[in-house]
């Protein structure tokens, strides 16, 4: 940016008659920082890791520079992306104290300092994850408040819900260590509620068993270990599993009955988040194309699903495309040619993203208003240039897909490719 500007500058300046040089002015501190600092990042070129070394380099240079609070910033992103957790601790930390309220790096800057087991650390990341949780229920509170439903609410609503469990979980580990076990069960037991996650177990687990309540403690952690995504030969579940067998003996109970029971509870909490997830966007856990349910413009649904065994062709447009309006005619040709065979079903997805534009568009161009919104469906198929046509065969994989169209091949090359799709079973 500095080297542009500069550039312009001087492009921008008049041209006068040669005069005898005037003599040269001073660089100021402040400019020659500037030129140091744009060097240093020219010569790490698009390396991730050299340009945080060169900021790095800079900031011992200028310890007392003005742009040390957004270096720091920038640092700690980079730390955050690396996962490398002394870049975190010694960038994030100032950067957080000076305002970065980035969920992120609070995430990864909080986990670091649990790590420690001084009161300094320990107290800085119950600050952190209450600043955290701070943010994400605000972030929570605008995704539920919003009635359309967008695309990707409902996985924005699903990674928002786990950031906020896991910075509670982080809470109650932080007053656990501090000495506070009461309060650290109370955030854990909260955690859990939100997310049956193997961190809020565990930390539950950890802080009633400290609390000696080994029945209480049992449940936890079978209840942790019957979500875990530990392998079964990993160290740490077999630590997990003696850790149940003694629990168990305290409470007078079999570790198989305990943890049978957990993952009955866990499944049928799970199972009612999941729905409680999909009714709000039905498209939250689509996992293939074919998963997806679509919005019409009137508003009622169309599940992919019930196309099974048909041949769907996908036209992904927008209002303001131009070429699209030139490609729509060509594909009511193809669709006019298909009218009799009940194997063959045209949709048309509007990617727009004010979707008020599409039905006033549609009226002034006097075209059907069996349109579809995309819902995460041009996002699953990877759309990134419109139009595109897309045509899935009788067993919902993608059979053809045309980026843009050729005016004078069009209308042959995808009836083709259509009645080849209806020949795959």
């Amino acid at each position: 940016m500095i080297r542009h500007l500069l550039l312009a500058i001087m492009m921008a300046a008049p041209i006068v008659p040669a005069q005898p040089p005037a003599p040269a002015a001073a660089e100021t501190a402040e400019e020659r920082e500037d030129r140091d600092l744009e060097m240093a990042l020219a010569e790490a070129g698009s390396s991730p890791v050299e340009y945080a070394r060169a900021l790095e380099r800079h900031l011992n240079k200028y310890p007392q520079t003005k742009k040390k609070a957004e270096l720091q910033r920038v640092l700690a992103q980079a730390a955050v992306d690396a996962r490398d957790n002394r870049r975190i601790l010694l960038y994030g930390v100032p950067a957080i104290d000076a305002g970065l309220r980035n969920p992120q790096a609070l995430d990864f800057v909080t986990r670091a300092l649990l790590d420690r087991d001084d009161k300094d650390s320990l107290e800085r990341a119950l600050r952190y994850s209450a600043t955290m949780q701070d943010l994400l229920v605000q972030g929570l509170a605008r995704l539920n408040a919003n009635q359309e439903n967008f695309t990707g609410r409902g996985r924005k609503i699903d990674e928002t819900e786990r950031a906020l469990a896991r910075a509670t979980a982080f809470q109650a580990r932080a007053l656990g260590k501090l000495g506070r076990p009461a309060e650290a069960i109370e955030a854990a037991l909260k955690a859990w509620a939100m997310l049956p996650s193997a961190e809020s177990g565990l930390e539950l687990a950890r802080w009633l068993e400290a609390g000696s309540k080994p029945r209480e403690a049992l449940d936890a952690l079978a209840g942790a270990l019957a979500v875990s995504p530990e392998p079964a030969a990993s160290s740490s579940r077999a630590r997990d599993l003696e850790r149940l067998e003694k629990l168990a003996a305290a409470a007078g109970t079999s570790p198989g009955d305990a943890l049978f029971a957990a993952h009955k509870r866990v499944a049928e909490a799970l199972a009612a988040r999941r729905a409680r997830i999909s009714a709000l966007d039905p498209n939250a856990y689509a996992g293939k194309p074919m998963d997806h349910v679509l919005t019409s413009l009137d508003g009622k649904p169309l599940a992919l699903a019930s196309l099974s065994g048909k041949v769907v062709v996908f036209d992904f447009w927008a209002t303001w495309c131009g070429p699209c309006r030139a490609q729509h005619p060509l594909y009511e040709q193809v669709k006019a040619r298909f009218k009799a065979n009940p194997d063959v079903v045209f949709l048309a997805v509007s990617t727009d993203e004010d979707r008020s534009l599409v039905a006033p568009f549609l009226e002034k161009n006097k075209w059907s208003r069996d349109v579809w919104f995309t819902d995460g469906l041009a996002e699953e198929f990877r759309i990134n240039s419109i139009p595109t046509t897309v045509v899935l065969d009788r067993t919902g994989q993608i059979h053809s897909r045309m980026n843009g169209f050729i005016a004078g091949r069009f209308v042959d090359m995808l009836s083709a490719r259509i009645h080849e799709a209806l020949e795959i079973r």
